[in-house]
């Protein structure tokens, strides 16, 4: 039988679209099928949000199949305005978080879907790292490697430096960490069920450095973390120049691509296809996916938010989540 995982949905800031997200989620049968939905809202909330889009489902305060289990939150029910960044929704993005991460560690939850959030809005709520990733891994007291994980389909990338200036990059360049972004999204793609995927490995400089005239990041760093992971198994090339690699991707000669620093993937995958983003914060004990997109105010109560990259978000944390669970198991 195939195993079901227990995901932890939040409806990301309430002041955004992220309810009516979750609400079409959760309507959908067939994700009821995928996975045990347990809800960060209260009844009240989802009765409300149903309303606006005209849709119902099936949920209660107890986990039955087929139904969506309401496990509530901290500050469910509170007054927040929608359609603009605010600090309560920050709070309750915050919370929620808090709240999911929790129920992973007590066992309840195999992985976490939250729906979009605003960064400014969390911040203002408290959450002083650099990215949500370096939050969630001081929340789960973890200190191995991390990467945020973009995918479109077709191609998912990770990287070796995330938020940073520009003008660190280089020095946080080094063989192990190469090899480490490499291994981990060899893994990450495997959990979505590729079973060999082929990987490339971005170089940092122009031309991929020429042999040396435009830095020496590719002979001393990249390539040997790429010859590392070729050590492990994990069939990666590179480093090759990043403005013919996503070419080459995006052709299909690669199921992922590993990085050197936020923009040179990201430009890429927005470019190819902004409106199919996930993004999965990799590396952690638990999987947390999320829709690459923002809260989109504009659009706040309109009934008009596009449930693709959210669906993928949910597809990748249920596949994510039973490799959870399956080692939970063991």
């Amino acid at each position: 039988m195939t195993t079901v995982p227990n995901l932890a949905m939040t409806i990301g800031d309430p002041s955004g679209i992220g309810p009516e997200l979750a609400m079409k989620l959760c309507a959908d049968e067939e994700n009821r099928a995928k996975a045990n939905i347990k809800l960060l809202a209260s009844a009240t909330e989802v009765e409300k949000y149903c309303a606006e889009l005209s849709l119902s489902f099936p949920y209660s305060e107890e986990a039955k199949p087929g139904e969506v289990q309401i496990v509530g939150s901290e500050l469910q029910d509170q007054p927040v305005k929608r359609g603009e960044h605010s600090v309560e929704g920050g709070r309750r993005v915050k919370s929620d978080l808090l709240k999911a991460i929790g129920m992973y560690k007590e066992g309840k939850a195999d992985a976490i879907i939250f729906l979009p959030l605003n960064k400014a809005a969390l911040h203002e709520a408290g959450m002083h790292e650099e990215d949500e990733l370096r939050w969630f891994a001081k929340e789960l007291n973890y200190d191995g490697f991390t990467s945020e994980l973009n995918f479109i389909p077709g191609l998912t990338t990770s990287r070796v430096t995330s938020h940073c200036g520009i003008s660190q990059v280089a020095a946080r360049i080094n063989a192990r960490a190469v090899r480490d972004a490499i291994n981990l999204l060899n893994d990450v793609i495997k959990g979505i069920g590729v079973e060999e995927p082929r990987i490339a490995v971005c170089a940092l400089n122009p031309h991929g450095g020429e042999s040396g005239q435009f830095g020496r990041e590719e002979i001393d760093h990249i390539a040997p973390g790429v010859e590392l992971a070729q050590f492990d198994g994990v069939n990666v090339q590179g480093p090759f120049p990043p403005d013919t690699t996503f070419m080459r991707a995006q052709k299909g000669n690669f199921d992922g691509v590993v990085t050197m620093y936020h923009d040179q993937g990201q430009i890429a995958l927005k470019t190819i296809g902004f409106d199919k983003g996930v993004t999965v914060q990799g590396g952690l004990p638990v999987p947390l996916a999320t829709p690459a997109h923002g809260t989109a105010y504009e659009i706040v109560g309109q009934g008009i938010a596009s449930i693709g990259p959210s669906q993928r978000a949910f597809d990748i944390a249920t596949s994510l989540g039973i490799k959870t669970a399956e080692a939970a198991q063991a």
